[in-house]
């Protein structure tokens, strides 16, 4: 969990603290009152647990201060926002999720992808897309809407040719070979990166196998510098805090740095077709 949610809870917990030192009442006190174990006071002000709103509201009435629930409800939901787990995230299916990616790209100047493993979604093809999709809605157990959430994904990629959008992706060499769907789809993959490479609005780099990694790093997402989206396998992390975007920009730029474009690029993309098809390509 990055310091970013760990600072909300915090942050929230510091306020909690403070309704119940203004009533008088110590942490024994108030988890007796609340019928909680006594440590429950303690973990809730320290930011070490989320509260749920059924204990805020009890905080809020055992200090007398049944006014401000609304304003702590909405606190809370934020802090959750940040962290949400994939089972939340895709519990009506995938097209929501790929609803609310079309939204942040709409509002983005300035994108910035990094993927160690896959083709980034902004660049599959409707064959990938599917097949990585159809990962998700298998492995977390989420309905079946497949389809929907390829069609968004797509809607998603009208931003590369139009508007003051603009494109800065980096993939791993690795991405280029890890198997999606059957060899007939990954080589359509990889045929569209080729052309993606020439498109004005995009910059895409390969990382090589090679290249001295700055540390071990997940996929991210950067819009503009206002939001950071990491992908964990059990959640969707939000970044917010100015000074962790800041971390993600220099590793993206170390990244860009031994990143390789062009020409030298697409030699990358047709050595992995030519491993992939078994032929040599001209």
């Amino acid at each position: 969990m990055t310091s970013s949610v760990h600072q909300a809870r915090q942050a929230l917990g510091q306020t909690l603290r403070g309704l119940r030192r203004d009533a008088g009442l110590s942490g024994r006190q108030l988890a007796s009152l609340a019928g909680w174990h006594e440590s429950t006071v303690s973990k809730i002000e320290t930011g070490d647990r989320s509260p749920t709103e059924d204990q805020l509201r009890a905080y809020c009435i055992h200090t007398g201060n049944e006014e401000q629930l609304p304003d702590l409800i909405a606190t809370l939901r934020n802090v959750e926002a940040t962290y949400l787990e994939w089972r939340r995230v895709l519990g009506t299916g995938t097209k929501r999720r790929q609803n609310q990616a079309v939204k942040l790209a709409e509002a983005s100047r300035l994108m910035r992808i990094f993927q160690p493993h896959i083709i980034p979604g902004i660049l599959q093809t409707a064959e990938y897309a599917a097949a990585v999709l159809r990962r998700y809605v298998d492995f977390y157990h989420v309905p079946d809407d497949v389809e929907e959430g390829v069609a968004k994904r797509l809607e998603r990629q009208q931003l590369l040719y139009k508007g003051d959008h603009r494109f800065h992706i980096l993939i791993a060499e690795q991405a280029l070979h890890t198997t999606v769907g059957a060899d007939s789809e990954m080589l359509g993959q990889l045929d569209r990166l080729l052309a993606v490479i020439g498109l004005p609005r995009v910059r895409l780099g390969v990382v090589p196998t090679a290249a001295e990694l700055p540390m071990q790093i997940t996929n991210f997402v950067m819009f503009d510098d206002r939001l950071v989206l990491v992908e964990t396998v059990a959640a969707e992390l939000s970044v917010t805090q100015p000074r962790e975007i800041a971390v993600y920009g220099r590793v993206f730029e170390i990244l860009s740095g031994q990143s390789v474009t062009g020409e030298a690029a697409r030699g990358l993309v047709r050595r992995a077709m030519e491993t992939r098809s078994g032929q040599r390509l001209v």
